[in-house]
């Protein structure tokens, strides 16, 4: 069965394409199941690396679309919507003071750059894109140079304990600087092939990485955690505390979520701290190593459970493709090899058993059994599991940017 998902993907992929329709003028992917005519930020992304690995045919106009249709939808401010319908769209101005799309969009145009050759497309859109890198640096941008979210709307990890239902602007949130820092990143490297000024990006990432160094990290657990901005501020003219006033912008949040390990994903985290993640966290088995891949939560967090949910999706436990995907190419860039084996056997094990017991993949399953819990027909960055075995038999693999 060991091309069991491939197959099913090369059957099914062609569900997840999209013709211009109402307000998405340019063709694009849609992740399949219950979101079959929307168009999403970091689920376009992904699905797109994961169709390099298996479709043969050019269906480049759909992964440029993807990008088009955000950029189209941009408000003056840079602000874009996390995810359109032919029929509606959410607010298009950061007034509405709810998130707006995951900074993945530079790196979702640098994959298709990359892949393409092609950058000429992109050309009359950079100065959008920059707008739009502009409006987190301006917006979500802490005085401790971390990141955070505006509030706990479609955070992709959507009910994680370290930013729901918690104060506005008040949780840097570790997948979201994680993603911030390889999205300067591809903004650097799209300035460069484009002759555009871009030292700005180039500095914030490295100012960035420092912060999240600084600030993320926990030498206690050896793990990198989001933390908490919600700190009254300094009254110099205070009676109150004015013998020692803190001296720190933020506190760390040692809630086990399998976002810490995006620190290596990105490349943020040093070496001898990605060893102390993975030896110290990833493989405990009461905390995230499970027979199916990576709990999105630590089982030893009060807030574990294993449930359906949608609006928000449960990310406290069940096992996604996504996370198995992402920890796995952090532990392959930082050379645990036997690891990354593992992972991505277990995750074709969990995909094949799906399609075998019920002909189709779902959204999200019990990381204990492998039972699916929702959404039948769910594709998306579920097909990133053929990019893992064709790591696992030493094939070309497609990876993104």
């Amino acid at each position: 069965m060991e091309n069991l998902v491939k197959a099913y993907a090369q059957k099914n992929y062609t569900k997840m394409f999209r013709e211009p329709s109402g307000q998405l003028y340019y063709k694009f992917i849609v992740p399949g199941s219950v979101y079959s005519d929307s168009l999403w930020d970091w689920d376009s992304w992904l699905t797109d690396i994961a169709l390099h690995q298996i479709v043969e045919e050019d269906f480049s106009e759909y992964a440029k679309g993807c990008i088009l249709n955000f950029l189209t939808h941009m408000a003056p401010n840079g602000w874009i919507p996390i995810m359109i319908t032919p029929a509606h769209q959410l607010p298009q101005t950061q007034e509405a003071e709810t998130n707006g799309h995951k900074p993945c969009l530079a790196q979702h145009a640098a994959f298709v750059v990359k892949q393409s050759g092609d950058i000429e497309w992109l050309r009359p859109q950079f100065d959008k894109l920059l707008c739009f890198v502009d409006s987190y640096m301006e917006h979500n941008r802490h005085k401790t140079g971390l990141y955070f979210w505006i509030d706990d709307c479609a955070i992709g990890v959507d009910n994680d304990p370290c930013i729901f239902y918690r104060p506005q602007k008040s949780s840097g949130s570790i997948y979201l600087n994680c993603f911030m820092y390889k999205e300067l990143e591809a903004v650097v490297y799209l300035g460069k092939l484009l002759g555009v000024e871009v030292d700005k990006y180039a500095q914030e990432k490295e100012n960035l990485k420092a912060a999240v160094r600084e600030h993320c990290y926990d030498e206690k657990d050896g793990m990198y955690y989001s933390v908490d901005l919600n700190l009254l501020p300094i009254d110099p003219n205070a009676e109150l505390h004015k013998g020692a006033p803190r001296h720190w912008d933020c506190l760390i949040q040692r809630i086990g979520s399998w976002s810490g390990f995006l620190a290596m994903w990105a490349g943020i985290a040093t070496p001898e701290q990605a060893e102390r993640m993975v030896r110290e966290n990833l493989l405990d088995e009461k905390a995230f190593w499970a027979p199916y891949g990576v709990r999105t939560l630590s089982k030893y967090e009060k807030m574990y459970v294993i449930k359906e949910s949608g609006n928000p999706s449960c990310w406290l436990g069940p096992v996604w493709g996504i996370s198995n995907y992402m920890v796995f190419r952090g532990l392959v860039k930082y050379g645990f090899h036997a690891e990354a084996r593992e992972l991505a056997e277990k995750t074709q094990k969990l995909f094949e058993r799906d399609i075998v017991a019920c002909g189709e993949l779902h959204e999200y399953y019990d990381p204990e059994t492998g039972e699916p819990i929702m959404n039948p027909g769910f594709q998306n960055w579920n097909l990133l599991s053929v990019n893992m075995q064709a790591w696992l038999h030493g094939q070309p693999v497609v990876e993104e940017f």
